[in-house]
C-alpha cells in the first residue's frame, strides 16, 4: 500500500477529467489549499467543506455579472433546456429553465448553487444535478416565490447534494 501524503485530504476527482469523459481522474486537494473557517475547511472558490448553500453562485462557477437568459442549460445527463429568467441576488440567486419538450413547456428552478461552471463561448450552463433530480423537484409556480417554496426547493436540492456521492457531480 502506498504512504499517503499528510499534506493533501482524501483524493477528489479533477473537475476536469483527462481521457474519456465521465472517467473522472483524481486529484489531492492540499492543505494550503485549503482556509479555516472555525471548524470547517474551505477550498478556494467553495463553499464550507460538506456545505451546500442552495442559493449562492459557486465562486468558481463564472457567474459574476453575466447575463444568461437564453444560455441551454445541461443536467449531468443530458440537456434539459434554455434559461427563461435568473436571480443574482445575493442569497437568493437562482435559475427559471423553461424546459421545452423535456417536460412538455414546463419551468423549473434551479438555485444558483446546482450551477457547477458556464461556458460563455458556447453559452451553455452546467448543473450537478442529473434529469430524473431535476425532475422530480418541487413543481415551480411562477407565483409560489414566497419563503416557503424557497425553504421546499432548497431543502429538496440540499438532500440531493448529501445523496451525491463526493466528487462525482460536485
Amino acid at each position: 500500500m502506498d504512504r499517503l501524503d499528510p499534506n493533501s485530504t482524501p483524493a477528489t476527482p479533477d473537475p476536469a477529467p483527462h481521457g474519456r469523459p465521465g472517467d473522472p481522474a483524481l486529484r489531492a486537494v492540499h492543505r494550503e489549499d485549503v482556509t479555516l473557517l472555525g471548524d470547517q475547511g474551505v477550498v478556494a472558490g467553495g463553499a464550507p467543506a460538506g456545505a451546500f448553500d442552495p442559493w449562492s453562485y459557486r465562486d468558481d462557477s463564472g457567474v459574476a455579472g453575466v447575463n444568461m437568459v437564453g444560455y441551454k442549460v445541461e443536467a449531468s445527463d443530458g440537456s434539459i433546456g434554455k434559461i427563461d429568467s435568473s436571480s443574482q441576488e445575493v442569497n437568493a440567486s437562482y435559475l427559471v429553465v423553461d424546459t421545452g419538450p423535456w417536460i412538455f413547456g414546463k419551468k423549473v428552478m434551479l438555485p444558483a448553487g446546482t450551477v457547477n461552471h458556464v461556458d460563455h463561448e458556447e453559452q451553455k450552463v452546467y448543473v450537478d444535478r442529473d434529469k430524473d433530480q431535476i425532475k422530480a423537484a418541487p413543481e415551480y409556480d411562477e407565483a409560489a416565490t414566497d419563503p416557503a417554496y424557497r425553504d421546499k426547493l432548497g431543502g429538496y436540492y440540499n438532500d440531493t447534494y448529501a445523496a451525491t456521492p463526493p466528487g462525482l457531480f460536485r
